[in-house]
């Protein structure tokens, strides 16, 4: 129990707080009072964004590949299950993230996650009403991989958007923060230097920590996700949205290298998948081929198509490779060619006019083979009578132009029109020239080129270019 003495001093001490108020506080309570409501909106618009990043932080982000898995489960039938709840559940995100969301930007993504839910059940119901395999697999492929991809970019990018919204709230509570304070100081410099010396103290414990946060977030928005020490400030709310801040660099860090893995892991299988597609009727039939030579007794024909056909599959395996140089793709074409011309001895004649210059020059394997195969299949055997296939490559500047011609039956402007637009557009069903066309673009992107060129009943020539001095190699795929 506090005794009267104490009491006493207690309320001659509350006297002169009030007096205090009174006389030095009283024109300065309603700056106070301004202040506190920016601290208090400060912290109401830091709980909204820091809340919606924390929910959309926590969308799964396993989503892509669980819907992904479990339509294909589905579509093969191995499963019955659909991935409905996944799809609400991303819904319902998008919904709320919309309700609490003011950034335009943001709720645009929301508003796009929100119609990709709406197409993906759709497709999702298509595919539950088709029957035929292969549709479900091109439903599941062209549909479904691609809009689970972008509702999985939306939800980053939301993030990206809520720290940029985060940034811009910053700045302008700063420009008015600054502000009154430099008024308080004004005023508190005529009233009583006590009283300045407590308000840049007070300015300090809070402006600090908020322009370093403010400054952390910029270097956030401009690519920063390097570890960093939260900042040291007594305030509980300004030190958990520091660390806030930090938590979401260190999560949006690793999302970002998981999602360059699995890019990684993707153009590995994507290459590996394009290369495998070896055409099994090649090899019936050039094995049919030989057994025939041996029945009539053509022996040494036999032999040389299995020599041909051993050098083939040498060169096609090359120790695992994915990259070869321009000889070994020679030689793997020369094979092909031998074994072709056997088989088509009345309808074709072939030339290999390579530049010896450039045959340490690298590029993807099996990339002259579909041109070639393109060329007997599509332009020798239509024509009906005897035609050749002429495989050369020149060096031209800095680049190098790898050309397959044929003198088959070419094409109308109408369907080299056509057949372009399927190998631009990596249609498959124009397997073997997209094929080629992928993997080049995928190792060497916008510096190659790959050009068709035809006229009805004089043939059609396909170019490649690719650079020079291109620096790739089996790592270079990955």
């Amino acid at each position: 129990m506090r005794s009267p003495s104490n009491r006493k001093t207690s309320n001659t001490v509350q006297k002169k707080m009030y007096r205090l108020l009174l006389q030095m506080f009283i024109p300065i309570m309603g700056i106070l009072i301004i202040i506190f409501a920016m601290l208090l909106t400060r912290n109401l618009l830091y709980a909204s964004v820091s809340g919606n990043i924390v929910k959309v932080s926590g969308f799964n982000r396993d989503f892509k590949n669980q819907v992904d898995e479990q339509m294909y489960q589905y579509v093969s039938g191995r499963s019955d299950q659909l991935p409905w709840d996944d799809v609400a559940s991303a819904r319902m995100l998008a919904e709320d993230l919309l309700k609490n969301t003011s950034n335009p930007d943001g709720r645009k993504a929301m508003n796009n996650v929100l119609s990709l839910c709406d197409n993906l059940s759709t497709y999702i119901q298509r595919i539950e009403r088709t029957k035929s395999y292969d549709d479900r697999m091109d439903q599941l492929e062209s549909n479904i991989y691609g809009i689970t991809q972008l509702i999985e970019d939306y939800m980053y990018s939301y993030l990206y958007y809520e720290a940029g919204e985060m940034a811009s709230i910053q700045k302008q509570l700063d420009f008015w923060l600054t502000f009154e304070i430099f008024f308080v100081v004004g005023v508190m410099l005529i009233v009583i230097p006590v009283v300045l010396s407590r308000a840049v103290k007070l300015s300090k414990s809070i402006t600090e920590p908020i322009v370093a946060m403010n400054s952390r977030v910029e270097q956030i928005g401009g690519g920063d996700l390097s570890p960093h020490t939260p900042v040291e400030t007594d305030d509980a709310s300004l030190a958990l949205l520091s660390a806030g801040i930090e938590d979401m660099a260190a999560r949006l860090d690793r999302q970002i290298e998981l999602n360059r893995q699995e890019q990684i892991k993707l153009r590995d299988i994507e290459l590996s998948l394009i290369q495998a597609q070896i055409n099994p009727h090649f090899l019936y039939n050039t094995l049919d081929a030989i057994v025939w030579l041996i029945e009539i007794g053509k022996n040494e024909q036999a032999e040389q198509m299995v020599t041909s056909l051993s050098s083939y599959f040498r060169s096609f395996l090359s120790d695992g490779r994915d990259i070869v140089t321009v000889a070994e793709e020679k030689q793997h074409i020369r094979s092909y060619l031998e074994i072709q011309q056997v088989r088509y001895r009345d309808i074709m004649e072939y030339e290999i006019d390579i530049d010896p210059s450039i045959e340490d020059t690298k590029l993807p394997k099996m990339t002259l083979q579909p041109l070639v195969e393109n060329a007997i299949y599509h332009g020798l055997k239509p024509k009906r009578g005897k035609g050749k296939i002429l495989v050369t490559g020149r060096r031209e500047g800095e680049n190098i132009i790898l050309k397959v011609s044929d003198t088959g039956l070419g094409m109308s402007d109408e369907e080299l029109d056509a057949l372009r637009t399927r190998v631009l557009n990596e249609d498959t069903s124009s397997f073997g020239l997209t094929s080629s066309y992928k993997r080049l673009k995928i190792l060497y992107g916008e510096a190659c080129s790959f050009d068709i060129e035809s006229k009805p009943q004089e043939g059609t020539s396909i170019s490649i270019q690719i650079p020079g001095k291109a620096d790739i190699d089996n790592e270079t795929i990955l």
